[in-house]
């Protein structure tokens, strides 16, 4: 049911996909909401070029002013395949979204790194280490263990976040109505939208690294590049930009 779930909601996503003001990538840290300190500004940005430099992995913060009337899942995946994070031939880009206005966060993560910065692992990342200081009021030290977090698992040492995942999962009723009512409810918004003014977006299911996805057509207006994942590097070249990389919707939200 849960694979059914995830392309339901991605295909609600898609339907209702309109054309969001995005900020700039302007660096390795976008404070649109002006929400952190310089100094942790200063100290995220140090940490994520010395991932960069030792990995290859571009993992990019940003906070929004507004998800526009959006949801952050949608927002979020347009906003990584606008900036085209990660390297285009290995799609190992990660997003850590804020939203202060909404108190709404999200971990966007590419195909390529899909594995290793699971879903769950994200989950555990964003409620265990982000929004217990976001309800603190300290955007800054929950966006800064938030980054720890995704680095330490990036880097191989994950041994932590994962017996938290364990230890979740050892409900074995897990919350299986409350998807199956979430679905029902998708699946209604699905077909009142297919056929109203929004126009839809063209497209099929297909898997990919294990996930269902949505994959849209060339005509599509789901996203901005050109392609999945096929868009050319553009690293340096007189400022920071994205490689390329593209995500599917992998990762996980939070609120606070």
């Amino acid at each position: 049911m849960r694979v059914w779930l995830a392309a339901a909601l991605v295909l609600c996503a898609a339907s209702l996909a309109f054309a969001y003001a995005f900020p700039a990538l302007t660096g390795r840290v976008v404070d649109d909401a002006g929400v952190m300190s310089a100094d942790s500004r200063t100290a995220i940005e140090a940490k994520l070029k010395d991932l960069e430099d030792k990995s290859g992995i571009q993992l990019v913060v940003a906070t929004v002013k507004s998800l526009q009337g959006g949801d952050i899942e949608t927002f979020a995946n347009e906003l990584f395949r606008n900036w085209k994070l990660g390297e285009a031939k290995k799609n190992n880009g990660v997003l850590l979204l804020v939203a202060p206005n909404e108190h709404k966060v999200r971990i966007e993560v590419g195909y390529g790194l899909e594995g290793t910065l699971t879903d769950a692992l994200s989950s555990v990342i964003i409620s265990s280490a982000i929004v217990p200081r976001f309800k603190a009021n300290d955007v800054s030290g929950g966006i800064e263990r938030g980054v720890d977090g995704i680095i330490s698992v990036l880097s191989g040492d994950s041994a932590e976040w994962q017996r938290k995942v364990d230890v979740r999962e050892d409900d074995p009723l897990g919350n299986e109505w409350v998807a199956l009512v979430l679905l029902l409810v998708i699946i209604f918004v699905i077909w009142y939208f297919a056929g109203g003014g929004r126009g839809g977006s063209s497209g099929g299911i297909a898997s990919r690294g294990g996930r269902t996805i949505f994959v849209p057509t060339s005509g599509s207006s789901w996203g901005g590049s050109s392609g999945w994942g096929g868009g050319s590097s553009d690293w340096g070249g007189g400022g920071f930009s994205g490689g390329g990389g593209s995500s599917g919707g992998g990762g996980a939200s939070g609120s606070w």
